[in-house]
């Protein structure tokens, strides 16, 4: 089996390479561009191609998946597509709509016609819980001392069912659910076998968080490094938080699986769960220290709650994440002392 993963040097992708490249023939097809879209000087930008040249069964391939002719080409030949390339922040997103729209619509269209026309035999994407933009907000909310918390009804998470319609999503949002439902309508029109993965907040080893994009990362490189963060709101914003091995055994669960299609809602799940707040108080029990705290005006269209309804995933495919917040987050922190020289 041969598998390209799109943005294969990037945060997910990489660990989706390394993975599958233990068995299996695996193509990293990638354009280095995160510093570019998002406007901020990354260190280590090339740290993940480098780390991937290295391992056996991995090719590398400079493409850029708005350039249609390059993703058909690339895709010749290739059993299943793992979709990461993306344009990945809100704020960018605002700032410069054009450019995420041809990255995330563009590209992802791209990349269906590529499978389409070459017989690809399973696509996955990865999607984002911004599909549903402020309707996460409708839900009512009750307000601890370090979080906020769901309403009992929605205590298992936001399920697959929320509407993604009549609400705000910033452009990003917009750009992401674009491709949900072309994969979604490719599957039903063309008879690829898809998964759409709505992802919740995504972390780990190799991550280059920056303050627009990668928030638990950030914060765990900003606090090692002793540099200022800026708290968006109160802090009391709470996320459903994913170790990256977790998400990658979920995809290789489906490749494997007989399912022609599904949507899911993916991240750690009611328990797996963590605050601003509350994951500055993780890293000093952890690090030891703390970062100078400024807060700010909250951002367009911020979910104060979301975590991922994970029930439909777990009876589909029998996945539940492994890797609890404090023990993701320990890693996390090894690494970034390990790779000091990086940031």
């Amino acid at each position: 089996m041969t598998i390209l993963i799109t943005g294969g040097a990037g945060f997910v992708g990489s660990h989706a390479a390394e993975y599958f490249a233990k068995k299996e023939d695996v193509l990293v097809f990638d354009n280095i561009s995160r510093e570019r879209l998002l406007k901020k000087k990354i260190k280590g930008k090339l740290y993940n191609w480098n780390f991937l040249k290295k391992l056996k069964n991995i090719r590398l391939i400079r493409g850029d998946i708005t350039n249609q002719n390059q993703i058909i080409k690339a895709t010749a030949g290739v059993d299943v597509i793992i979709h990461t390339a993306a344009q990945t922040a809100v704020t960018t997103s605002i700032t410069d709509p054009l450019t995420d729209f041809r990255v995330n619509a563009v590209g992802t269209f791209n990349v269906l016609e590529a499978a389409r026309k070459n017989d690809v035999s399973v696509v996955l994407y990865c999607s984002t819980n911004k599909v549903y933009g402020e309707n996460v907000n409708k839900i009512r909310i009750l307000e601890g001392k370090k979080r906020y918390f769901f309403e009992k009804r929605y205590r298992k998470g936001v399920p697959e069912t929320l509407s993604i319609d009549l609400s705000k999503h910033t452009p990003y949002g917009c750009s992401k659910l674009s491709g949900d439902i072309y994969t979604q309508d490719y599957a039903q029109l063309y008879g690829i076998r898809t998964g759409v993965f709505r992802m919740s907040c995504i972390y780990g080893t190799r991550q280059f968080g920056v303050e627009d994009q990668g928030w638990v990362a950030w914060f765990t490189i900003a606090t090692i490094l002793g540099k200022p963060l800026t708290i968006y709101g109160n802090g009391k914003q709470v996320r459903d938080v994913l170790y990256v091995s977790d998400l990658i055994e979920l995809y290789d669960k489906f490749i494997k699986s007989k399912l022609k299609h599904g949507t899911f809602n993916v991240g750690g799940g009611p328990t797996n769960t963590l605050s601003l707040l509350e994951l500055i108080d993780l890293l000093y029990e952890l690090v030891g220290k703390k970062s100078k705290i400024k807060f700010s005006n909250w951002r367009p269209s911020d979910q104060r709650v979301y975590i991922s309804n994970i029930e439909n995933v777990n009876k589909a495919l029998g996945w539940k994440p492994k890797i609890n917040p404090k023990e993701g987050v320990k890693k996390l922190v090894d690494w970034i002392n390990k790779n000091r020289n990086l940031f």
